[in-house]
């Protein structure tokens, strides 16, 4: 049971579906008991509670006649429904061969791939690399992803926390 009702208080429309005890309008909050309520139409079908609340708030703002001129939302709804394209169809009717698009979607030009933080990936330089120098974290940093003057920075981060020395430009964990 479907049923449009208003608010005393506010002049709010709404659907609700079924029968509580009370119900709030969900414009001003204010609760009311069921019964008290005004209801304008009470029906078994979604669809006709919803075109009667449309076509109300269509004559609320004079609106009425443009409304009348429209579909159904059932009919609206099957109309869109049946429109509507998947995107293959869509890429296929642009020109775009859809087996391209979807090996371009699995890889993102936008940027290296990198796996961890900035920090992570220096730290992993100099477990990886003997006794590196600052160019050689640098080149293995920049093959994941991270910028020079990032490495820089890590690097000097690192020592200055105690976590990495540098002894005759060439850098360790501690």
């Amino acid at each position: 049971m479907y049923a449009v009702v208003g608010c005393s208080e506010c002049s709010n429309l709404w659907i609700i579906e079924g029968r509580s005890e009370t119900t709030q309008c969900p414009r001003c909050g204010s609760r009311r008991p069921y019964k008290r309520r005004k209801k304008f139409v009470e029906t078994e079908d979604a669809d006709h509670a919803r075109d009667v609340r449309a076509s109300m708030l269509a004559n609320r703002q004079g609106h009425g006649d443009a409304f009348a001129e429209l579909d159904s939302f059932g009919t609206l709804e099957d109309d869109v429904s049946d429109g509507v394209i998947d995107d293959d169809e869509y890429l296929e009717e642009s020109g775009l061969d859809v087996n391209e698009v979807d090996a371009a979607g699995e890889r993102d030009p936008r940027g290296p791939t990198r796996s961890g933080s900035k920090k992570e990936i220096i730290q992993q330089a100099l477990r990886d690399l003997e006794r590196p120098t600052e160019a050689e974290v640098i080149e293995y940093a920049g093959e994941r992803g991270v910028s020079a003057d990032d490495v820089q920075d890590g690097l000097e981060k690192l020592t200055r926390r105690g976590e990495a020395s540098e002894s005759r430009g060439r850098y360790r964990l501690l």
